[in-house]
């Protein structure tokens, strides 16, 4: 099962795996799971880094994905295109794109956000 990390999910993943929650873990400690996160993720973490919002490094990031076995999804125009016919629910313009990208590609997202089950068609795993 493909499996799409929203941004959070990858860095509790990466520095604080006891706050993810026991489905989430077991979901992504599955063997198959072919574990997903959004380009937009990594623009998301870069912005926040610098602005100094976050403290997770380039390094620490890219390491991060090796260890979790997490391959980068590139956000496309199909997946923007998603984005017309998406309800304002969540005003987060990152978690909308991930929304938007997990409706194109048909994959449920692994978030502790709420938000993201108010989108018809968002399997949400948590």
């Amino acid at each position: 099962m493909r499996l799409l990390l929203d941004t959070v999910t990858f860095i509790w993943a990466v520095g604080s795996p006891e706050l993810l929650s026991k489905r989430a873990r077991a979901a992504l400690e599955e063997e198959e799971t072919v574990r997903e996160m959004s380009a937009v993720s990594l623009s998301e973490i870069a912005i926040k880094q610098a602005k100094r919002k976050l403290d997770l490094s380039k390094e620490a990031a890219l390491q991060g994905a090796a260890d979790l076995q997490v391959r980068v999804l590139p956000y496309t125009a199909d997946h923007a295109y998603h984005l017309f016919d998406l309800p304002h629910h969540h005003a987060d313009p990152f978690d909308r794109q991930i929304i938007a990208q997990a409706l194109a590609e048909k994959i449920p997202v692994v978030t502790a956000d709420e938000k993201f089950k108010l989108y018809k068609g968002v399997r949400v795993i948590w």
